[in-house]
């Protein structure tokens, strides 16, 4: 593996909005076209997620439909990295993720950005959540073996 890929995933809690930001190419739940949008990425516990403000999302709808897509590395390092989504409808792993991620998105300076705090329950009932696999093996492992 690419040492600046690896150092574009290793995001953590410190890590910049840009560090965070990503596209992912999904494609269509009905259509099959291919769909580009720009979205944060999360890393906890040596996994990488997506996930979203609370409510229906097109690109979660894409990947319960088609859940191979490609994530676009942009800041730092252009890679385009093919993976699988996996949803995250596990309780307590649900929990721990969209606990992290909160953290992240009602610190100070990233709630100065967002019109109100984010609040647990409304995210742990409605939030879109997949994790992403990467098809890339070494990818994988790497995740593994830098877990925290």
């Amino acid at each position: 593996m690419d040492d600046a890929v690896a150092r574009a995933l290793a995001i953590g809690p410190d890590s910049s909005p840009a560090e965070r930001t990503i596209d992912i190419t999904t494609r269509g739940a009905r259509t099959g076209i291919p769909r580009r949008i720009e979205i944060w990425f999360h890393r906890v516990d040596g996994r990488w997620y997506l996930s979203g403000m609370p409510g229906p999302r097109s690109w979660y709808a894409n990947l319960r439909a088609n859940p191979r897509f490609v994530v676009h590395l942009k800041h730092g390092v252009r890679a385009d990295l093919p993976a699988t989504a996996v949803p995250v409808d596990d309780e307590p792993t649900r929990r721990r993720v969209i606990t992290a991620i909160l953290d992240l998105q009602n610190r100070p300076e990233i709630a100065a950005r967002v019109a109100r705090r984010q609040e647990f329950d409304d995210w742990f009932a409605r939030s879109p959540l997949v994790e992403i696999v990467f098809d890339d093996e070494d990818l994988r492992t790497a995740s593994s073996a830098r877990t925290g």
